[in-house]
This record gives C-alpha cells, structure tokens and sequence, in this order.
C-alpha cells in the first residue's frame, strides 16, 4: 500500500483538528505560577472561522487569569473521549500551544459572539464585569490518535483545509 504524500497527510490532519476543535466545548488550560509550577483549569471555548484562535471567558479573581497576566504561554488539551475503552482505538486528543491574549472591550464585543454562540447559556457569566474573555493565539498542535499515534503541527496559516 502506498504511503500518503506529505501535503495529503497534512491536510487530513488539519481536517481532524479542525472538526475536533469545532465539535468540542470544553479543554483543560495549563497556565503556570510565578513560581514555575504548571496549573491546570477546565474552560469552555470556542474558535474562530479559521480556528487560528480560541476564546474563553474566566473570573478575573482566578488563579489562571494571575498566572496568564504574568506568562501568557499556555497549553489546551481537547479531546473528544468518552471515558470508554473504546477510547483507546477511537479517541483524538489535541495539545494545543499558544499564548493568552487578554481582550480589550472592542475586542471582546467582536468575539463574544463567536463564544455565545457554541455557549449561550454561559450569556449571564461572559458579560459580568468580573469575567474577563482571552483569546489564544494557537501556534502550534500535537495531536494524538489510536492511543500512540502522534502528528505536530505548526500553525503559520491557521487549519484551512483549502490551500
């Protein structure tokens, strides 16, 4: 059997991690403390169209919006398993690498309809003047297959899976 042309096999695996990214609502965010040590947080996100960036909305007063306002590096795990054994053969995780951007309030008014849409019962959370919505600027992706089935990616042109 032939082996897929690198230009294929890249395309098909931004396929995957474009529809996981649309499909999925939530990730676990690591950000880390002035201290070095990685903290982990379950958020609700969403894309943009070319899903070069995601968004998410936090309490200001939260241990992830301090660490993100000291080190904007992050890493997202999203994953579509569902805690069966059928995972082991089935499920796709995606290590998404990028650094946090707080929004200012034009921004936010932009994206805040990206994020309501995929999450419109968080509408009362995402507007309180005590929560804050990030964008992360993706830059690169590990994704992980069949349990051992590595591929990265480097986002210089965001997932379109057209060129």
């Amino acid at each position: 059997m032939a082996s897929l042309q690198p230009e294929k096999v890249g395309i098909e695996l931004r396929q995957k991690v474009s529809t996981l990214l649309s499909g999925q609502g939530l990730g676990v965010l690591a950000t880390t403390d002035m201290d070095g040590h990685p903290y982990a947080s379950l958020i609700a996100i969403a894309a943009n169209a070319d899903h070069t960036e995601l968004y998410f909305v936090t309490p200001r007063a939260t241990r992830k919006f301090a660490n993100m306002r000291q080190d904007n590096r992050v890493a997202l795990l999203v994953n579509n398993s569902i805690n069966q054994p059928v995972d082991f053969h089935e499920a796709v995780a995606a290590t998404i690498l990028g650094q946090a951007r707080l929004l200012d309030d034009t921004e936010r008014v932009r994206v805040q309809d990206i994020y309501l849409q995929k999450h419109p019962y968080l509408q009362q959370f995402a507007a309180s003047p005590s929560c804050a919505m990030f964008a992360i600027e993706i830059t690169g992706i590990t994704m992980v297959q069949k349990f051992q089935s590595v591929s990265e990616l480097s986002l210089d042109h965001g997932l379109d899976t057209d060129t």
